[in-house]
């Protein structure tokens, strides 16, 4: 079974915290990579629709990247 409410009910909530706040590239980066990371290893299955949500922030498109999770 998936992880399929980690993006409304985490991920999504703390990028765009990360947005509001005007967090540095940087930081988006480096808080969002192992974030995804942490979330896959539960079986995260929605990542595609949070990435969506992101496809306009270089740094969390980066971040999903980092993480081999690319929009095609």
């Amino acid at each position: 079974m998936g992880f399929g409410s980690a993006g409304y009910k985490l991920f999504d909530p703390i990028a765009r915290a990360l947005i509001k706040a005007s967090a540095s590239d940087e930081l988006k980066e480096e808080t969002l990579t192992p974030l995804i990371a942490n979330l896959r290893e539960e079986d995260w299955d929605t990542e595609l629709d949070s990435l969506q949500l992101f496809l306009d922030d270089p740094a969390i498109v980066k971040a999903f990247a980092n993480n081999d999770i690319t929009w095609d």
